[in-house]
């Protein structure tokens, strides 16, 4: 149990928030509430559970003595980011961890064995992707249902094919799918909660290259001295419907600033009624967006467009359109538009991520 170290303050105090916004906030059981305090060599990790989640972030630091402690998670977190100090040390003192600094001292109580988080070992190792592209891929995720009488649909379905780690979500109203090429030959299949996954992989996303790890009923990233493993949703996916919807066959197809067409959606949100329906009507040249209340009024605004194929109008919640085109920020988005109430695709040339909205009746 005993041990002495010192850490940088600013990246134990960021490893400790990393970890609280992976977990629970609350929790029933005391060792979901813990946080594994553990040294040995030059790293200091923290480790903790909840739910059907565990994780481990690592920093480097200057040992004198190897140990571990479990204490409060929050109280741990809390008094790191209190303090301003370069560095911090960190020891044992009878049933304390202290946490010194120049000028102060900290002591929180050690937790008996009861609160001791149950850390699983880590799963096999799959694989190796890029870091920045497994973030830009986790766009997938605002695509997921929050509806929790739906937990199906509240997951992103992650697997491995040929060379690529594929992700997938919908809430049945949209659908967005991306891939990332995958160094490896390991199979990766599991239903991955949305709002956990879109943290993971922001987090990973920092590092160049980023380990997955799977087995059956689980998935992991490992990255920069961080592990986080997570158990999959329970349930089959529908793969094989959902795969076909991504076969578009376009009767229009719109190129268009992702930005403009964005600040154009979201002008027209205060006049598009109860419903919140914004049509996009796409005709030479360019793409008119409107919104139409009998309480509010109407819209009426053109952005630029190279379109080709039928003109087309299309219904659309403004928020689907809105969390479409999100991911495409900054760059040309194409639109490709089908007939009636089938669902319109937006892509980029230079990116494998395809986002997938239902249209709306035009009186719905």
């Amino acid at each position: 149990m005993s041990f002495e170290t010192t850490v940088a303050t600013k990246p134990l105090a960021a490893a400790a928030v990393r970890l609280a916004r992976l977990l629970p906030a609350r929790a029933m059981q005391p060792a979901q509430t813990a946080v594994l305090v553990r040294v040995a060599a030059d790293r200091l990790v923290l480790a903790a559970a909840g739910g059907e989640l565990s994780a481990e972030v690592g920093v480097p630091a200057t040992g004198h003595a190897p140990g571990e402690v479990v204490v409060a998670r929050h109280a741990l977190a809390d008094t790191l980011a209190s303090l301003d100090a370069p560095e911090v040390g960190l020891a044992v003192e009878g049933s304390r961890l202290a946490i010194r600094t120049s000028g102060a001292r900290f002591a929180l109580p050690a937790l008996d064995d009861a609160a001791r988080p149950a850390l699983a070992p880590p799963p096999a190792r799959v694989g190796t992707v890029a870091g920045a592209a497994l973030a830009g891929a986790a766009a997938v995720c605002g695509a997921a249902s929050r509806d929790g009488a739906l937990p199906l649909f509240t997951g992103v379905r992650v697997r491995s094919t040929d060379g690529r780690l594929s992700l997938m979500a919908t809430d049945r109203y949209r659908m967005a799918a991306a891939t990332v090429p995958l160094r490896g030959s390991g199979e990766v299949a599991a239903l991955v909660p949305a709002v956990l996954l879109a943290e993971m992989c922001r987090q990973a996303g920092r590092a160049e290259t980023v380990e997955v790890r799977a087995d059956a009923g689980r998935i992991g990233l490992a990255w920069a001295g961080s592990t986080v493993v997570a158990a999959s949703l329970a349930g089959p996916y529908p793969d094989q419907q959902l795969d076909r919807l991504l076969d578009v066959a376009p009767e229009c197809t719109v190129e268009v600033e992702a930005d403009a067409l964005s600040a154009a959606v979201e002008r027209a949100q205060p006049y598009a009624g109860p419903q919140g329906r914004v049509a996009l009507c796409a005709h030479d040249g360019a793409v008119e967006v409107r919104g139409r209340d009998p309480l509010h009024g109407e819209s009426e605004e053109t952005v630029k467009a190279s379109v080709r194929g039928d003109h087309l109008t299309a219904h659309f919640q403004g928020r689907f359109l809105l969390d479409a085109l999100r991911p495409f920020a900054g760059r040309t988005v194409t639109m490709r538009v089908q007939a009636g109430l089938r669902a319109t695709a937006f892509t980029m040339p230079d990116a494998d991520l395809t986002y997938l909205v239902v249209p709306m009746h035009a009186d719905d």
